[in-house]
């Protein structure tokens, strides 16, 4: 018998979500993507940097989120940036629904990658929308802790 491939880690970051944002919470949350959209994932053809989260009566949803379509789809035809249902238990909708009734409070699309088990999974975060003054604060804060790390 032949042994189960290992296949390479995909990991997709939204790198300026902790620079715009300060994120309080974090969940997991499954993808609904399709036979194709899940090849492109794994071929690393796929960004969240543009992509924002909203709730609706149904459910949360990833809108702007691309994902590039896969050259060997057959016929099937693929929308790049459709919105994709994010699939997350009632409880975690309750909390996000309770949270986002409040003023500044915004749901941003932080990394996908894919689960042990081969799940395409996005990890999301609650947050607040950073002013200028935080961002260059944060900055300060790294530069200053790099320079001890280089003269310590």
């Amino acid at each position: 018998m032949a042994k189960k491939e290992k296949l390479k880690e995909v990991r997709i970051k939204n790198r300026r979500a902790y620079h715009d944002y300060a994120i309080e919470q974090e969940f997991t949350a499954g993808i609904s993507l399709t036979g194709p959209e899940v090849k492109s994932v794994r071929a690393g053809k796929a960004s969240i940097s543009e992509g924002y989260c909203y709730m609706t009566d149904r459910g949360l949803f990833i809108k702007g989120m691309h994902v590039a379509e896969f050259k060997n789809a057959g016929y099937a035809e693929q929308e790049p940036l459709r919105d994709r249902a994010l699939l997350l238990n009632n409880n975690e909708l309750k909390k996000l629904r309770g949270k986002l009734k409040d003023q500044g409070y915004t749901v941003v699309p932080i990394e996908l990658f894919f689960s042990e088990t081969g799940y395409a999974k996005l990890q999301i975060g609650l947050g607040r929308g950073k002013k200028n003054y935080d961002k260059r604060e944060d900055l300060k804060s790294k530069d200053v802790k790099r320079e001890l790390e280089r003269y310590g």
